[in-house]
């Protein structure tokens, strides 16, 4: 299990109970002691809770943003090396599409930075938020119903409003890759979203930092073979690249 899922985990025991044992954690992910330790002091570094003797407690923070603030947070420095690397896939007039992963919202960052002129298609609320004052800029907020714990749009709406558009690039955040089972994704109502963009875009780019390797997440996104190229960070190790690239994979790093 994925440190993250770990921390949601957490996270949803302290939202119903307001403190959880270490005692209970240890058990119940199979892990030892110190694990638990670690996670519970990142999680009080973050400011999501504060440790006491034999455990934690929540802080008073809303719980609904809880989910994207972890994400967004975690390997933030592997997301801005992803986001570095993906523009020398878009050029000025491309109409690109961002799916709503913090990968994705690092990317939105910098495109202001490079290029003038772009129509952008997402259903990333703050995606929105990071792009509304550029004036050369066309966004398209894929319009569905409201996710508050992540500030995205989802639902059929979202997916029947994508097939109106021809799309030159989408860049789609997931969960896992694995040369076995593809790229994985844990959010079930995202799965449909990113399906749809991949079908409806010429070029198609998973991005994924290099902890996501060899993590198979609970639903399947696409096969390898189904893109063009897989973004991750400088910190793939060589033998995991050489495996992909033996494969025919094109991975960039």
């Amino acid at each position: 299990m994925l440190a993250e899922e770990r921390y949601k985990i957490i996270l949803d025991l302290l939202e119903k109970n307001n403190s959880v044992k270490s005692s209970y954690l240890i058990e119940l992910f199979s892990v030892s002691v110190e694990t638990v330790r670690r996670d519970l002091e990142h999680l009080e570094k973050e400011g999501f809770l504060h440790r006491v003797h034999g455990g934690a407690m929540l802080d008073q923070i809303n719980p609904k943003s809880i989910d994207f603030k972890i994400r967004e947070k975690s390997h933030n420095q592997e997301k801005v090396n992803i986001a570095q690397n993906a523009m020398g896939f878009i050029s000025e007039e491309s109409v690109i599409a961002l799916d709503n992963g913090t990968t994705t919202l690092e990317i939105a960052k910098l495109l202001k930075n490079k290029f003038k002129k772009l129509t952008i298609l997402t259903n990333s609320i703050l995606v929105v938020e990071e792009l509304v004052d550029e004036p050369d800029y066309t966004i398209i907020l894929l319009g569905g119903i409201v996710n508050t714990k992540d500030k995205s749009l989802k639902g059929e709406l979202v997916e029947n409003y994508i097939n109106l558009f021809h799309i030159d690039i989408c860049f789609i955040s997931v969960s896992g890759i694995s040369l076995k089972e593809g790229a994985t994704e844990f959010e079930i109502d995202t799965i449909p979203i990113q399906k749809r963009l991949i079908e409806r875009s010429g070029k198609k780019i998973l991005l994924a930092d290099s902890s996501k390797f060899g993590v198979v997440s609970l639903l399947k996104v696409c096969d390898l073979n189904d893109v063009d190229h897989i973004i991750t960070d400088s910190n793939l190790k060589d033998a995991i690249y050489e495996r992909y690239k033996a494969k025919g994979i094109d991975v960039i790093k």
